[in-house]
């Protein structure tokens, strides 16, 4: 059998070391926006929480030894020139170090304050091994040294403030090895399950494996597959608390959740290779919808948040889903996608439109994903026809589903509502040049420079053909060299990096992309697309982007942007067939 090849190199400062199933990354990233010197073991149990800091040591001086940081998908290394440390996962729950001429510090990332908070450290009598536990997480991390001497111990069973941690290093011209396990309360004395080499060549072959399933179809055209892959692939975590089914985290820095409609542009890169997975991420919000229908705004291990929901492309993402997923759903499956779409459809006919109102509404800029766009400048809660749109298109979904699970009248039923919504729609917030908003409070109406105002493209087949025209002509006034911009950059309330007020994002990119093919605007899909991609290869996959210089923003390992390059690079490959 072939070795894996090693993967893509990445940056730390950009992308955390992790893998599949684990709860914990390797980086610098300790807090929101926060980089440390050091690199830290960094867990998103009960949050994001640094808990180890990482620190290689001059063994001659027992000073900070200023390594080099390399790192590829299986193996984070710090190459120093009197030698080298090597870090590689042997489970989701266990990291392997090994180290020859540098040492190597294993400390609690924070000094504690109070004898109830922080990090405990005590060396433990039944393993023979050293142990963190941190009030933050909930966990324990069992520090075994396989090979090697332990040169310093401070701060055993030491409360409040102060250095605690254990030195590992080796004589000259030998090896130390440790290994670092997170669990919860006791587990037996750790034993190696292989050699250390066998350990970072499992790791590799697990990713290639991953990018082979998600991304077959990769080629010198699409020079980021294979990072996009490992973005994805070392975001996802194993089931445990509120995480019902496994699930693609946002990122493994500080947006450390899936919201609920980030999922979904997941689960369709996932659907041809990992279909069981890609389900998963497509149901995971389902499994929290609560008694009115309605969708969490987001899920992560200790939290549920229902204080805001999120815009309904889920019917839109539903049939894009089972275009791809290898296999049909089968009945029962069909039946229980239906169930749930109908309820959270439901919701939004009744809980969010106002009697006697054709048109549902949101609250807050947050319930359509667009936080702060400059359609909500004037009013909150208001009727905006990007809204009525993704309903129309779950409304024709679920007549689809209702027709394959034997229910026709539902299916005539949704079929009305579909054709009554866009019937008001372009009554109601169609001026002849432009979608409105409207408040719901007085009726009144406005438009911004926001593309939130022309996400109606998402409709494509369904609209009229001259205001499919209009939409795109519209929206090319919003491409820069880099994508579309969220706000006119001409406009007086466009800000560099202002979220939704002027960056690119990968899912407005995706489903306007897919809207103007949908609509035979194919000329502008494809520019689109190459101007994103391009982006992405050039600037990686942050949370969004400069619109006028490309810079990544905010987040720089955010799934949906790598999920989107995937879609939009394997539909390239492909011809551009969806």
């Amino acid at each position: 059998m072939t070795a894996a090849s090693p993967g893509p190199a990445f940056s730390v400062h950009d992308i955390p070391f992790s893998t599949h199933g684990s709860w914990f990354g390797i980086s610098p990233v300790v807090a929101e926006q926060t980089y440390a010197e050091d690199l830290h073991l960094v867990s998103h149990q009960n949050g994001m929480h640094a808990v180890l800091r990482l620190v290689p040591l001059d063994t001659a001086t027992g000073d900070r030894a200023a390594a080099r940081v390399e790192a590829t998908p299986g193996l984070l290394s710090w190459i120093h020139p009197g030698g080298r440390i090597d870090l590689a996962y042997e489970s989701p729950d266990t990291v392997r170090l090994r180290g020859t001429g540098i040492g190597l510090r294993v400390a609690a990332a924070a000094q504690t304050l109070t004898p109830f908070s922080g990090t405990y450290f005590f060396p433990e009598p039944v393993s023979g091994g050293y142990v963190f536990t941190s009030y933050e997480t909930g966990r324990r991390y069992g520090i075994t040294v396989l090979s090697g001497t332990v040169s310093d111990v401070s701060g055993a069973q030491a409360l409040g403030s102060g250095d605690r941690g254990v030195t590992v290093t080796a004589e000259d011209g030998g090896v130390w090895e440790i290994a670092v396990e997170e669990y919860e309360t006791g587990r037996r004395p750790y034993v190696p399950s292989a050699a250390f080499g066998k350990v970072a060549e499992a790791a590799r072959n697990s990713f290639a494996d991953f990018v082979d399933a998600v991304a077959p179809w990769r080629s010198s055209a699409t020079p980021a597959a294979e990072l996009a892959a490992y973005v994805v692939w070392s975001a996802t975590v194993r089931p445990a608390g509120l995480v019902t089914r496994p699930a693609v985290l946002m990122s493994k820095h500080w947006m450390d959740k899936v919201w609920s409609w980030d999922h979904c542009f997941n689960a369709l890169a996932l659907a041809p290779g990992c279909p069981e997975l890609a389900w998963d991420q497509f149901a995971l919000p389902f499994d929290h919808q609560d008694g009115s229908g309605a969708l969490p705004d987001s899920v992560t291990h200790s939290e549920v948040l229902h204080n805001f929901v999120k815009p309904p492309i889920h019917g839109w993402a539903l049939r894009r889903l089972r275009q791809r997923l290898p296999a049909p759903l089968s009945q029962a499956e069909l039946a229980v996608a239906y169930d749930r779409l109908e309820r959270w459809t439901d919701f939004w006919l009744t809980a969010r439109r106002a009697p006697g109102a054709a048109l549902a509404h949101y609250q807050h800029g947050n319930d359509s994903g667009w936080d702060n766009a400059t359609t909500f400048d004037p009013e909150r809660v208001v009727v905006t026809a990007d809204l009525a749109s993704f309903l129309i298109l779950q409304l024709r979904e679920l007549a689809e589903l209702a027709s394959e699970v034997g229910r026709p009248d539902d299916a005539l039923r949704w079929t009305r509502t579909a054709d009554a919504t866009q019937a008001a729609l372009l009554d109601r917030l169609w001026t002849g040049d432009r979608f409105v908003a409207q408040a719901v409070g007085d009726g009144s109406t406005w438009s911004s420079s926001s593309l939130l105002d022309l996400m109606p493209i998402a409709l494509g087949e369904h609209l009229p053909e001259d205001i499919a025209g209009v939409l795109a002509d519209r929206i090319e006034t919003h491409l820069t060299p880099y994508g579309l911009a969220t706000e006119l950059p001409a406009s007086p309330h466009y800000l560099a990096d202002g979220y939704w007020r002027g960056p690119i994002w990968a899912p407005a990119t995706v489903l306007i992309e897919d809207g103007l093919r949908r609509a035979g605007h194919h000329r502008l899909a494809d520019d689109i697309s190459a101007r994103f991609r391009a982006l992405c290869e050039t600037h990686g996959f942050a949370e969004n982007f400069d619109a006028l210089t490309g810079t990544g923003l905010r987040d720089r390992a955010y799934t949906w942007t790598a999920s989107s390059y995937l879609l939009l690079a394997e539909a390239h490959v492909r011809g551009g067939d969806h």
